[in-house]
């Protein structure tokens, strides 16, 4: 496997058919427009794994500084091709996570992650043995 980072629009292009099955939401210049936004004024990191030279699942996390986290790595998105799932890849794409931000100087790791997703916590809570800590809440205006 290859896990590189995503730096232009060619990549991220690529990339939407994995992160659709996250973002359904998100047409594909949605997306787009969004990814450069975020890229520019949050510095907004992408990065993929690759099997075999396909793309089978794809993160994004960015900095952030928060007075009760103090400067931490927030992870964004992070989602396997329903094909390619169980396999280790989001682990893979995680750690791959963990170690930029030791790299980069950030020792601290955050993410949400919607409630109807049991399996998604069992993953972070057991296997990558991350602490609940909060509830997110979220009001549409």
């Amino acid at each position: 496997i290859l896990i590189k980072e995503l730096k232009n629009e060619k990549e991220w292009k690529e990339a939407y058919p994995v992160m659709k099955q996250l973002r359904t939401h998100l047409d594909e210049d949605q997306f787009l427009q969004l990814i450069q936004e975020a890229v520019q004024k949050e510095d907004y990191k992408m990065a993929a794994l690759y099997e075999n030279e396909k793309m089978v699942a794809v993160t994004g996390f960015m900095p952030m500084i928060t007075l009760y986290n103090g400067r931490f790595i927030w992870v964004c998105d992070l989602v396997t091709d329903s094909n390619n799932r169980s396999k280790g890849y989001g682990e893979a794409l995680l750690n791959y996570v963990h170690n930029w931000s030791k790299e980069n100087g950030y020792d601290i790791v955050s993410l949400s992650s919607g409630l109807q997703r049991i399996d998604a916590h069992r993953f972070y809570e057991n296997k990558m043995e991350y602490d609940k800590v909060s509830y997110v809440f979220l009001k549409r205006l």
